[in-house]
């Protein structure tokens, strides 16, 4: 056990709960010194309380920025009560030691978040709460520290059931989370500077978030997991509301992601669309007139893989698309809005998980982080869109406005389907998709095999997939992939180019009467 706590420094942005746990700890008996906002905060709830400065007998000056780096305050912190040297130059120096530090810091990535100028960014970046922070939880064997209200309850309660102090487990606890704060702090302020600065991917690199959920567990049941939401402006998955249903899962969550992602390729056309996604690829993705419509459509191209999947809709939902997706065992739905009675007919399957998700950006210029073995992975996102590429006819026909516009769809859906990836669409949607697998000919083959069941199933004259066209989300490397596209019925294609046997694959093609584009944009996805 430590020395009891007879002395706390508190120093918070996030005033919440202040007042009564510093009630609290007056009763219990236990000093309170303080700075600047904080301090008036307690004066006023009528606390006693001394102002840093007191203590140091040195004013806060350069609007603040400096009041706490000071040996009187460090001391404090840092000093080791177990160690007869540091108690003498405690003694010495006139220095109390400090047992209880409660700190959290300027608001850095709500600053940010709300698109504030680089100076106003600037002043909203903590230092002597960071370094206090760092000196108290590295003394953690004498000093508590809370940075998060959330702790206010169980250190008081355990200050009132120890005699003034706390367990040598909660206060290591409590350093751990202390010293992941800063460390998420500190990697918001490099990522952003070193996005001012145009240099997003520097020397070093740290990352680092605030845990909005644990999971009952990873990808598997022995693995444990939890879901961080990212500093600054919440977008994405992280952004959205649950209404019902089951707790999300972590595959839950990482499909959702998914269907998002691809949805998002949607918004600036104008469309509505429907993306159904299993075990993060795309199973069924279409436009329409109406989210129904939409819905229809992704769902034909493979409705055996859609059930367990992940509904995304750019649309709010009514009653009529509401008990249509509820005849299907769906995990998830996901959409901006939801009316009354489509609310209620949802409700009715209470394991359904319902989330909203008013706002739907791409994070454009965000980084993707991944681990390996011995480090981390890291890169800019692919926003690369097809309406910005200069799509290129390498092949004596060219593409009817119908197919063009129909091979910018397939190209889309192709980005987010795992490599190697194949998409066969018609009309606005999807009719056959072969994802992850190692020889792009044989994803061209599932493709066409999938929807040639499913064409079977509902009693077609012919597959669905003939009169489509394909997109490849790399270059064909030898023609037997586009023969295998011709053969199935496809008329026209896209896919990046750059092979070494281009010239091989147009002569293909044009023997076949295909229409073919490059795009010169590749879309890997592993």
């Amino acid at each position: 056990m430590s020395d009891p706590v007879r002395r706390a420094l508190l120093s918070v942005s996030d005033k919440s709960g202040l007042v009564p746990f510093a009630t609290r700890l007056t009763e219990l008996g236990i000093e309170l010194v303080s700075t600047g906002g904080t301090a008036k905060a307690l004066a006023d709830a009528g606390l006693p309380v001394t102002e840093v400065s007191s203590v140091t007998g040195f004013p806060e000056i350069m609007d603040g920025r400096v009041k706490t780096l000071h040996p009187l305050i460090h001391g404090g912190l840092l000093g080791v009560l177990s160690d007869s040297g540091h108690r003498a130059s405690m003694e010495r120096h006139g220095i109390s030691p400090i047992g209880l530090l409660v700190v959290n810091l300027y608001p850095f990535e709500a600053t940010v978040s709300r698109g504030a100028s680089f100076a106003d960014t600037i002043e909203n970046i903590d230092v002597g709460g960071p370094a206090m922070i760092r000196a108290g939880a590295k003394n953690h064997a004498s000093v508590t520290v809370v940075v998060d209200p959330s702790d206010y309850e169980h250190v008081l309660a355990e200050l009132a059931s120890q005699g003034n102090q706390t367990l040598p487990g909660t206060r290591r606890r409590l350093a751990a989370k202390a010293f992941a704060r800063t460390a998420s702090y500190d990697a918001a302020i490099g990522q952003w500077l070193g996005a001012e600065a145009g240099e997003p991917l520097g020397a070093f690199f740290a990352t680092g978030g605030s845990r909005r959920q644990s999971l009952r567990y990873g990808e598997n049941p022995h693995q444990g997991a939890a879901f961080y939401s990212s500093p600054g402006k919440t977008f994405g998955v992280a952004a959205a509301r649950q209404l019902q249903g089951k707790e999300l899962s972590y595959n839950n969550i990482n499909d959702t992601d998914a269907a998002l992602e691809c949805l998002a390729e949607f918004e600036q056309t104008g469309d509505a669309a429907c993306v159904i996604v299993k075990h993060a690829n795309p199973c069924g993705v279409a436009i329409g007139s109406s989210c129904l419509a939409a819905y229809r459509k992704a769902l034909a191209c493979d409705p055996v893989s859609a059930f367990g999947g992940i509904i995304a809709l750019n649309r709010p939902i009514d009653a009529e698309t509401a008990m249509e997706i509820t005849e299907l065992f769906t995990e998830v739905i996901v959409a901006p809005s939801a009316d009354d009675a489509a609310l209620a007919i949802i409700a009715r399957k209470k394991n359904l998980r319902l989330l909203l998700l008013e706002d739907r950006p791409l994070a454009g210029g965000s980084l993707m982080v991944k681990s390996v073995g011995g480090g981390l992975l890291v890169q800019t996102k692919d926003v690369a869109r097809v309406e910005a590429m200069e799509l290129r006819t390498v092949t004596r026909r060219q593409p009817t406005p119908a197919e063009l516009s129909d091979l910018r769809f397939a190209f889309r859906v192709a980005k987010h389907v795992k490599s190697n990836a194949i998409v066969y669409a018609r009309n606005g949607a999807t009719v056959g998709i072969g994802a992850g697998q190692m020889s792009r000919v044989d994803s061209a083959r599932i493709a066409v095999r999938k929807n040639e069941d499913v064409s079977r199933e509902a009693k077609l004259a012919e597959p669905g997939i003939r009169g489509s066209v394909v997109a490849s989300d790399a270059f064909f490397p030898f023609s037997d992939g586009l023969l295998q596209a011709a053969d199935a019925g496809a008329t026209a294609v896209i896919q990046p180019g750059g092979s070494l046997r281009d010239d091989e694959v147009i002569k293909a093609a044009d023997d076949a009467g295909l229409a073919m584009v490059f795009t010169g944009i590749r879309h890997f996805r592993h």
